[in-house]
């Protein structure tokens, strides 16, 4: 395999496992979010 097709192996694996946790965060605010606005429904 040449260092070139190596670099951009390893660059693209370090995006996807960025993107991957960057999803993660978002997904759990917008769960702490709908949490929220639940209880502040129920509290009316």
């Amino acid at each position: 395999m040449s260092r070139s097709l190596l670099k951009i192996l390893l660059l693209s694996a370090a995006a996807a496992a960025t993107l991957l946790l960057n999803s993660c965060n978002a997904i759990s605010g917008l769960g702490r979010d709908l949490q929220n606005a639940s209880r502040a429904v129920q509290n009316g």
